[in-house]
């Protein structure tokens, strides 16, 4: 496997992400859209999730495509995030086809982002507006790290955020994952090295491999509170898979996600997995390419954690640190490749 050359989930062709975030009240909106309907599927394994349009992604329902994919933080709140990307939607004349009515599907998932110090004591819910300007600003480069859904997240120790990442298979398949990191769990062993170092990829995260075994003597009890986390992803590819295959990349995926946090799918966590494909690259080998899609999925959202907490960058008012803070580095950036502005953000 190698990077995408972007090495976003936009690296699967036809494919963008739109980012929206207000940095006082500290929380955002992620969308994943397509330039057609796409299928999807979605594996729960976290105890504590929050979701959206969900059942009708199981293999067995009618549904067979979906219109575009949320993250967001807000908690329940954040669901709402859906209604401005739908709104969005409406407007192009995109959605599931009933008689002459389009109604565009839109699953979403959030994380619990209310007690970050930002401010919530909002009068009318913000996540609305948020997800249409995120479906707005959907583009092939956005920005990683404090961005997005990823704007107020945190982690076990370090600040949290939004990570982007992608594979492009021996097969000439791409795999692609975005994720938001606001896990109960750590993403660091006590050295501050990344615990997905054994699958980085041309030093996108630092370059750090692990230095030592993990010792729980050296961990302090997590900074978050129990039930003030979650981390939600989506893994993405052109491989031509149907609800049922995507629902097998999904939970192999989900091993990514272990490997990278440490505790992961705790009774306090919701954590979940999305994942989607565009059909446009059939399968030599449905059999074979299907082991191997799991296997790179799994890479891919394990590497797309480390960068979402590797990007992430400091603001006035943190309750955290950031992973560059610990190191005495600055961020090369907080944007992946072909450097964008925070696109959607607020004043």
């Amino acid at each position: 496997m190698r990077q995408g050359k972007l090495n976003l989930i936009t690296d699967v062709p036809g494919l963008m992400v739109g980012n929206a975030q207000d940095d006082a009240l500290r929380s955002g909106v992620s969308v994943l859209l397509a330039e057609r309907p796409f299928a999807a599927a979605v594996k729960v394994l976290g105890g504590a999730p929050g979701t959206r349009e969900t059942d009708l992604l199981a293999p067995d329902k009618l549904v067979q495509q979906v219109d575009a994919l949320v993250l967001s933080g807000g908690s329940a709140f954040g669901l709402d995030a859906c209604r401005g990307v739908v709104d969005g939607l409406r407007a192009a004349g995109r959605g599931f086809a009933i008689g002459p009515v389009r109604v565009p599907i839109v699953p979403g998932a959030i994380v619990f982002d209310l007690l970050n110090g930002g401010e919530k004591d909002w009068a009318a819910n913000p996540y609305p507006t948020l997800g249409r300007r995120a479906h707005d600003a959907a583009r092939r480069e956005f920005a990683i790290g404090t961005a997005g859904a990823g704007t107020g997240a945190l982690t076990h120790q370090w600040k949290g955020g939004l990570g982007s990442a992608s594979a492009v298979m021996d097969s000439g398949v791409t795999v692609g994952a975005l994720v938001v990191v606001n896990a109960l769990g750590s993403v660091t062993a006590p050295s501050g090295d990344f615990w997905a170092a054994p699958f980085e990829l041309d030093m996108e995260f630092g370059g750090r491999g692990l230095s030592g075994p993990f010792d729980p003597a050296h961990e302090p009890f997590p900074a978050k509170r129990l039930g003030e986390s979650t981390t939600i992803a989506i893994i993405a590819t052109d491989a031509d898979l149907d609800k049922a295959g995507l629902l097998r990349m999904a939970t192999a995926a989900h091993d990514g996600m272990a490997r990278a946090i440490q505790p992961s799918h705790t009774p306090f966590d919701g954590d979940l997995v999305f994942a989607a494909s565009t059909g446009a690259r059939k399968l030599a080998d449905p059999a074979v390419d299907s082991y191997l899609l799991g296997h790179a999925a799994a890479c891919v959202l394990s590497r797309a954690i480390a960068r979402g907490v590797h990007a992430a960058s400091p603001r006035p008012g943190d309750l955290q640190p950031c992973w560059h803070d610990r190191n005495g580095q600055a961020p090369a950036s907080c944007a992946a490749s072909g450097s964008v502005d925070a696109s959607g953000s607020a004043p």
